[in-house]
């Protein structure tokens, strides 16, 4: 569907149903008042909040009358005007939310009387309008549940025409033939103002997503769609150089890979702080993905010069504390970025909650799956006959997995992926997903004597439970006791 007339057709579409009350003060027993005025609130319908800061204008409807005016609705999305005089008058509202949904700002008339109040509510149309007016109806008279926004040029912020964006997500079905999976993808690409939007993508459900347009691109990004089906994300195309660093790479391979970063002329500064408590976490590790790396100081604050610009993914992580992932676009002047971490001890004891498995259950599965010959798998007994100071070093014998770099925070486990010759497996623990945890993370999450099983799975090999989405990797499955 073409941006331009999808804006036209939104605006007719939200022209009916932006003005939700027009009244007079008579009919809704309010105090009459000695001058004229118009008051009301405006409505975000998407977020389903007063909407504040928005702009709204009412300007004269008649040639012969010069009056108009503005105001800015407050916290709770109220606006008023006072001393109104007599006529015919246009009622509208601007806000950012309108731009980034590609919606013209719609207009009421409004006829103001003497000694009349006008309360007129205005409103952005709610999220099945927008999803029918931008996707048309689906199966069963529903609109299909759409992702939508702008692609921006991260340094000068103008829209981008033709940036191909793409999403894809895992669709898991369980048959006679098992647990089969599924990646669908959409790809689109923005027009002439930037604006581009992606139908029939899963709700609620978590999907990946990036854009690019030649050598300049984002980073691939999660984004969950909420159970409404409607999600908005502005996109920021920026431009990183990539670099080779040295061999820092250990492993038993005679031809290690050379690291790849990404790099650019972004500044991001930020804090790191425990969740419980606000603790500064000294020495935490701080990095963009396939990024630049940096270090929180003693207070915890930590600023990186050469980060790539636009749409980016951040990587927290500190000794003790499982790792945080998040979204943040890298601008000219990107504010600064507050991360809490909780700790592995609070993580692992909700997953025991959570997860809720015996002794029985675990070896019964782990037990059925060694026999299909796909993946390697270590025993309890397996452990206890390598006798490992810490978890990490069980996987320098299992073939096809490495453990890149020196004992220390930077220290991955890593096996060949689909996409890159080194990748960074998805961590499951008791059957919970605890993302790609590095070696560190591990040893401070699991103790070998703890250790009740292991399984090892490449990408193609990982039984559908243990699927990493979208990632191009295998997948370590620890059970505990």
């Amino acid at each position: 569907m073409r941006s331009g007339w999808v804006v036209a057709l939104l605006g007719w579409l939200l022209a009916p149903t932006v003005c939700l009350a027009q009244r007079s003060a008579g009919a809704t027993g309010r105090a009459e008042v000695r001058s004229a005025g118009v008051n009301g609130v405006v409505f975000d319908s998407v977020a389903n909040t007063p909407l504040y800061g928005a702009l709204v204008q009412l300007v004269a409807d008649d040639k012969y009358s010069a009056f108009g005016t503005t105001v800015v609705s407050d916290a709770r999305g109220r606006f008023q005007f006072v001393n109104v005089p007599v006529g015919r008058y246009k009622l509208g509202f601007h806000h950012a939310m309108l731009d980034s949904l590609g919606v013209e700002p719609p207009l009421r008339a409004v006829s103001v009387e003497t000694d009349r109040e006008v309360v007129v509510d205005l409103a952005i149309a709610p999220p099945e309008r927008l999803r029918r007016a931008i996707c048309g109806d689906g199966p069963g008279a529903k609109a299909p549940a759409v992702v939508m926004g702008f692609v921006r040029d991260a340094k000068r912020r103008e829209p981008l025409t033709g940036v191909t964006v793409v999403a894809e997500w895992v669709e898991l079905s369980i048959g006679r033939q098992g647990v089969t999976r599924r990646a669908p993808r959409r790809i689109t690409t923005s027009g002439k103002n930037g604006w581009y939007a992606m139908c029939d993508v899963p709700s609620p459900g978590e999907m990946k997503v990036w854009a690019y347009r030649g050598a300049d691109s984002t980073d691939v990004i999660d984004l969950t769609v909420p159970p409404n089906g409607f999600l908005r994300r502005e996109l920021f195309v920026g431009i990183a150089r990539v670099v080779q660093v040295g061999d820092s790479v250990v492993s038993t391979d005679a031809t290690p890979p050379r690291r790849r970063i990404k790099l650019g002329d972004g500044v991001m500064r930020g804090k790191v702080t425990s969740a419980v408590g606000g603790r500064p976490l000294a020495g935490a590790q701080v990095g963009v993905a396939n990024g630049p790396l940096t270090r929180a100081n003693e207070r915890g604050e930590w600023t990186i010069t050469n980060a790539p610009t636009g749409t980016r993914v951040l990587e927290v992580r500190a000794v003790g504390y499982y790792p945080a992932r998040q979204v943040v676009d890298v601008l000219d002047a990107t504010q600064p970025v507050q991360t809490q971490l909780v700790t592995f001890k609070s993580v692992l004891d909700t997953m025991k909650v959570i997860a809720n498995y015996t002794r029985y259950t675990i070896l019964q599965g782990f037990r059925e799956r060694s026999k299909t010959g796909l993946g390697r798998f270590l025993t309890e007994s397996d452990v206890a006959r390598r006798q490992p100071i810490v978890t990490s070093d069980l996987f320098t014998g299992i073939p096809g997995v490495f453990l890149d770099g020196p004992r220390g925070l930077e220290q991955n486990i890593t096996m060949r992926g689909v996409f890159e010759d080194r990748c960074i497996p998805t961590v499951y623990v008791n059957g919970g997903e605890m993302g790609k945890l590095n070696a560190n993370d591990i040893d401070a999450f699991v103790s070998p004597d703890r250790i009740l099983g292991i399984e090892v799975y490449r990408e193609s090999q990982a039984p559908g439970q243990f699927v990493p989405p979208l990632s191009g990797c295998g997948s370590i499955v620890i059970w505990t006791k």
